[in-house]
């Protein structure tokens, strides 16, 4: 069974930072992919940065561009969201998620399709 399980969220002012984590456990191919994704209420969800099992990262969302920066432990099953220069419209619930991918897969995958595995969230609220 795979479990997500993220932390590090909380209120900041902005211009502050926050570096989320994800514990994961329970993929069972080499090849996966690892998300963030957030979602304010009222708002569609967004997926903010992708990685794969290879550390090939990047941002998925222009707004985050120099500003979040995604990151897997080697060898240890933690994902990362550093975030600097929060602002308010940063305001949301963050989700990690995970999804394996077969042999033929590329890093588009990760970029572009559906994640199956998914954290509970935690909460970032960022103050003017």
């Amino acid at each position: 069974q795979v479990r997500l399980q993220e932390s590090g969220g909380g209120s900041v002012q902005a211009g502050g930072s926050l570096r989320l984590s994800c514990t994961f456990s329970g993929l069972t191919r080499q090849r996966y992919c690892l998300a963030w994704f957030r979602q304010a209420p009222g708002k569609t969800r967004e997926r903010v940065a992708v990685i794969d099992n290879d550390h090939i990262a990047e941002n998925t969302l222009d707004s985050v561009a120099d500003r979040f920066t995604i990151s897997k432990d080697n060898g240890e099953n933690n994902l990362h969201l550093q975030m600097n220069k929060l602002r308010p419209e940063d305001t949301a619930m963050y989700y990690c998620a995970a999804s394996e991918r077969g042999p033929y897969d590329d890093h588009e995958v990760c970029v572009g399709g559906e994640y199956k595995h998914w954290g509970q969230g935690t909460q970032v609220t960022v103050s003017s």
